[in-house]
């Protein structure tokens, strides 16, 4: 398998609006953030998405996405959420309807905001998006690949992180409840929120971030969901050599 990093930004990407930071005005791509999201492509070709921002067509053009399978929500937030509407393209190319999973109170969020995308497909009628919504909350199957979410706190909200095989990706955290780390033994490759230095309520900051990394143990460990508070390479020397800061279009191979 193999992970594209999407988006590494937080809500409000970076450049951030009318700002002129050095992050905001730096010319190194790997400090143009879009938000939150990234691409799992399996060995047979499938492809899950976790979460769909607002700069999902934006991504996908990037990236030459050319099919989604199934989409993992972690939480029903505009910035990981709003681009639901651009998988039309998705259903479109490949005539087939889009899985869509989550926790309960995601799904009926995903009902009552963006009901008209969950239909069954008609032939000849691909105008809108054909999704359909799953909730989860055990160990399921999503393109042909066994995941495992992973319930963590953002805020005082219950939302997912998941785990597929050693992987595990776990945006919008600022805290980890005591029975999911058995949910996160033996992880190999970890993505992980980092949003600024500053403490903040509902994700872990800096310090919160390497600390979760160093509880959790995994081999390698990527940071993610980023203000432009947090400058690439200021941040990668600051950090272990076992941590990268993650970036738009950065590949990572999954064992």
């Amino acid at each position: 398998m193999q992970l594209t990093i999407l988006g590494a930004g937080s809500s409000a990407g970076t450049p951030a609006v009318g700002c002129a930071c050095a992050t905001c005005s730096s010319t190194d791509q790997r400090n143009k953030r879009t938000r939150c999201s990234s691409m799992i492509t399996l060995d047979d070709g499938r492809v899950i998405l976790i979460d769909t921002s607002p700069d999902l067509r934006q991504q996908a053009l990037r990236e030459n996405m050319r099919r989604v399978d199934a989409v993992l929500y972690t939480h029903t937030h505009a910035d990981h959420l709003h681009g639901i509407d651009d998988l039309r393209a998705f259903c479109q190319l490949n005539r087939c309807q889009i899985a869509l999973y989550s926790y309960p109170e995601a799904v009926t969020h995903i009902q009552e905001k963006f009901g008209y995308t969950l239909r069954d497909p008609i032939p000849q009628f691909w105008d809108l998006p054909v999704l359909a919504a799953h909730v989860v909350d055990a160990p399921f199957e999503a393109a042909g690949q066994w995941v495992t979410p992973i319930p963590v706190m953002h805020g005082k909200i219950r939302i997912y992180a998941y785990r597929i095989g050693n992987l595990v990706y776990m945006t919008d955290v600022s805290e980890i409840p005591e029975q999911s780390y058995d949910l996160l033994q033996g992880v190999d490759l970890l993505l992980i929120d980092c949003l600024r230095e500053k403490p903040h309520p509902t994700h872990v900051n800096v310090e919160q971030s390497l600390a979760l990394i160093a509880r959790i143990g995994a081999r390698r460990n990527v940071l993610i969901h980023m203000t432009h508070e947090l400058e690439y390479h200021a941040l990668q020397a600051s950090v272990a050599a076992n941590i990268a800061v993650g970036y738009d279009g950065m590949q990572l191979e999954i064992a």
